[in-house]
């Protein structure tokens, strides 16, 4: 932002007329005031500066050293409070945000080790304490990545407490996956000009709830015996739904959910194609060069695509809760 006395010191040197001042600093600041309406983009704050990479990859070498130590049992306590005061002077007070996340990472990695999973009981205790430790994390810095780690812990609960048989039952995951979306959604609609800590929260349980309800939608089309499903062909179906999917990612601007979706992707292509291509190999590869052109023009043209399938909502109730659909591509 250029601050009033630089307007000033510009127009003692005849830069510009004095009287522009005033009239040219509220124009600035009107125009980045207006600035989140024109970023229409995820964005992604995790780096500020190459010191911060510094940082992570300091905090990467002293996991590993310690991790080397003969330390063991309850005594791998005594890293996580060591990460604990570093959290505090790092993220606390010096608001780093990829140093975050490996201090974290790394307070979780030595809270595994201090309550190994041995069992049953001991993973869903291991897990608890995890996600609480995230929850303190979010609670004490309110950095977004808390929510993904504490997302897994909560889901990963249930799922050993079924056991096995969670493998067979894919609704589960189903479930656990639309809980997860509703409330990164929740957070999204929240803050959709996306400039405030809401909307990176969504990004993370995004990432986290994508994968889970593609996971168990397209296992439950692979091993479904129902003749409906036969009739229309598992693979159809499953292309069916990665078009369903992207239509809903565009819808609520999030192109990140879309990379749980591309080994499916590439599988049920891969079937289709194979008895009508000379050999696997080419069929794999005529799929990548799909799929990058996919990539590349969504890439580059994602609103104007967004804009143009879903125009109609502008103004409609929907639009409330989502991206505004009019907002200026920064892609141009």
């Amino acid at each position: 932002m250029v601050s009033k006395s630089v307007l000033q010191k510009a127009a003692k040197n005849n830069i510009i007329e004095g009287h522009q001042v005033d009239p040219l600093f509220q124009f600035i600041n009107d125009q980045e005031s207006a600035a989140p309406d024109s970023i229409q983009d995820e964005p992604l704050k995790f780096v500020r500066s190459f010191g911060d990479i510094f940082i992570t990859l300091g905090v990467l070498l002293l996991v590993v050293a310690i991790n080397l130590s003969s330390l063991s049992g309850y005594l791998y306590f005594i890293p996580v409070v060591v990460f604990v005061l570093l959290a505090e002077w790092l993220v606390g007070l010096r608001k780093l945000v990829l140093p975050g996340i490996a201090l974290l990472l790394s307070i979780l990695f030595f809270v595994s080790k201090a309550v190994p999973i041995a069992n049953e009981n001991t993973a869903t205790i291991s897990f608890a304490i995890m996600s609480i430790t995230s929850l303190v994390f979010y609670l004490r810095y309110k950095m977004p990545f808390s929510l993904l780690p504490l997302a897994i812990g909560l889901v990963a609960i249930p799922v050993v407490q079924i056991g096995l048989d969670v493998l067979n039952i894919p609704v589960v995951f189903v479930g656990l996956g639309v809980v997860v979306f509703a409330i990164a959604f929740w957070f999204d609609s929240q803050d959709t000009k996306r400039v405030s800590h809401l909307s990176d929260n969504a990004f993370w349980l995004y990432l986290l709830a994508a994968p889970l309800f593609v996971h168990g939608i397209m296992v439950s089309l692979l091993t479904s015996e129902q003749i409906w499903i036969n009739s229309f062909g598992k693979e159809m179906l499953m292309i069916a739904f990665f078009a369903v999917f992207f239509l809903l990612s565009l819808l609520i601007d999030r192109r990140a959910i879309l990379i749980s979706t591309q080994l499916y992707t590439i599988y049920a292509f891969t079937q289709l194609l194979q008895d009508k291509v000379n050999s696997t190999q080419d069929v794999i590869i005529y799929i990548l060069i799909a799929l990058a052109i996919f990539v590349i023009y969504f890439g580059t043209y994602w609103y104007k695509t967004r804009l143009l399938v879903f125009g109609f909502l502008t103004n409609s109730i929907i639009s409330k809760y989502i991206p505004d659909l009019k907002m200026k591509d920064i892609s141009k």
